[in-house]
């Protein structure tokens, strides 16, 4: 149940195209370990079937692969409005234009979500399930930027959301 105010993390991508699937394989991750007050939503590719998730949101962090012509591994993180003229922007998430977009129409007269883009530069984009040695590698960079981004909207420092983390997990297995 998603419920007004909360955080969402979208992890967005089509996990059978390889690296264009970080977004998806990081929200799974983040999944194993979930933080009190965020949902966590594998939208994969269904961009329209993850709007009802920004109807309640008060913040979106979008993980998904962003081209920004950097190594690949490399993790950006911007505000999703900064993207607005690929033209003039060197970075790219390939599905964050997709998602607010489709938000924009979808939502009109509604006061706009503010949706941050975590993304990471892919090395491939070719069909396979799994990530390259370069994504693998960022990977525990990725979910650690993720939870320190949602920490900071949320005014805990990392420490205290671990430790929130470790007390809804002692909880979990009383």
């Amino acid at each position: 149940m998603f419920l007004a105010g909360q955080i969402l993390i979208a992890g967005v991508g089509n996990e059978l195209l390889s690296d264009d699937g970080i977004g998806v394989h990081a929200v799974r991750k983040l999944q194993e370990q979930p933080i009190p007050g965020v949902v966590m939503a594998d939208i994969g590719t269904a961009i329209l079937h993850g709007l009802h998730f920004l109807e309640s949101a008060e913040r979106v962090l979008v993980i998904d692969a962003a081209k920004g012509g950097q190594p690949p591994g490399t993790i950006y993180l911007f505000e999703a409005t900064e993207n607005k003229n690929t033209e003039t922007k060197a970075m790219t998430s390939i599905h964050s234009m997709g998602l607010r977009e489709a938000a924009r129409f979808l939502m009109a007269g509604k006061p706009a979500v503010p949706i941050t883009v975590l993304g990471v530069e892919p090395e491939t984009l070719d069909y396979g399930m799994d990530l390259s040695g370069a994504l693998n590698a960022a990977m525990p960079r990725v979910l650690a930027l993720a939870r320190e981004t949602v920490a900071g909207w949320l005014g805990k420092s990392v420490a205290e959301e671990t430790a929130g983390l470790a007390a809804t997990q002692r909880n979990q297995t009383i």
